[in-house]
Parts: structure tokens; C-alpha cells; sequence
């Protein structure tokens, strides 16, 4: 961070308002990370291309480390620790990564899950190639992918969808 100008920005990050002071160059990925503390989101490549950074900015996934903190200014912003529900249950998405074995080092997993999450908002019925294409932009070194579609799955099963 540690740009020439300073921007207040104001926007609502894991149904909270916050209001920061952030550098125009400095990108959501650290604002979360190092001002927040939310370090489920993950840094993977810094260039766009593996998913792990992946947050909803208005219910859209996006790439936390190509976006200009100063771009969610008025917007909705979630990440993996915003799924959290009430008394610290998880979501049913990530109930299911965990019950299918999805997981495995966990490093692409929240970007994985934000993707399915944006998914599952968008679509009420979902198919395994909506899945697959949901999570093209997202890349796992560990499970396949198979584990990873069937998580989706169960979980728009759950949801009722």
C-alpha cells in the first residue's frame, strides 16, 4: 500500500458498514487481509488467474488481488469469513466442502467456496456443468475437482435448490 494519495472509502464488508483511509493503488486483496485481518482470503498468484482471492463484491465473484480497494467504495463486499452464521456455524457450503472431503490443504478452498456461493445465489437449480464452469477460473492443486463438484452439489441440494 503505500501510494501518493489517500482515499476514504465507505462500504459494507461482511454485512457491516467500515469506513478506512486507503491508498488509490492498494488493492482489496491486502486492505482485507492486512486492515482486516480476514485472512481467508488467500493470495495465489497476484495476476487474476487462480481463484484463491475470490470475494463477492455485490454478490459477484471477483479477484481480490486485480481489484483497487478504492473500486468497492458503496459496495457490498463478502468474503469467506462473512459466510460465518449465527453462534459460528458454518454455511451449508461449507458444511458440505467438509462432509464430501473437498478439502485438502485448503488453500483454493475459500475462493472455491465463494464462487459456488455466487453460484448458488444466481441459479435456483444448479447442474454439474454449471459448476464446472462456475469454478473454471479457480484452480486446486490437490482434489481433482471431483470432491469440489460434489460439494457444490450437496449443498445446492441443502439449500433446497
Amino acid at each position: 500500500m503505500g501510494g501518493d494519495f489517500e482515499k476514504t472509502i465507505v462500504f459494507e464488508l461482511n454485512h457491516k458498514e467500515v469506513s478506512l483511509s486507503v491508498s488509490t493503488d492498494a488493492l482489496l486483496l491486502d486492505v482485507l487481509r492486512e486492515r482486516f485481518g480476514l485472512t481467508g482470503t488467500k493470495e495465489g498468484c497476484g495476476i487474476g488467474q487462480c481463484g484463491a482471492c475470490t470475494v463477492l463484491v455485490n454478490r459477484k465473484p471477483v479477484c481480490s488481488c486485480m481489484t483497487l480497494a478504492v473500486a468497492v467504495d458503496g459496495c457490498q463486499v463478502v468474503t469467506i469469513e462473512g459466510l460465518i452464521g449465527k453462534e459460528g456455524r458454518l454455511h451449508p457450503i461449507q458444511e458440505a466442502f467438509v462432509e464430501v472431503g473437498a478439502v485438502q490443504c485448503g488453500f483454493c478452498t475459500p475462493g472455491m467456496i465463494m464462487v459456488v456461493k455466487a453460484l448458488l445465489d444466481e441459479k435456483p437449480e444448479i447442474t454439474r456443468k454449471d459448476v464446472i464452469t462456475a469454478i473454471s477460473g479457480n484452480l486446486c492443486r490437490c482434489t481433482g475437482y471431483a470432491k469440489i463438484i460434489e460439494a457444490a452439489l450437496v449443498a445446492a441440494q441443502r439449500l433446497g435448490r
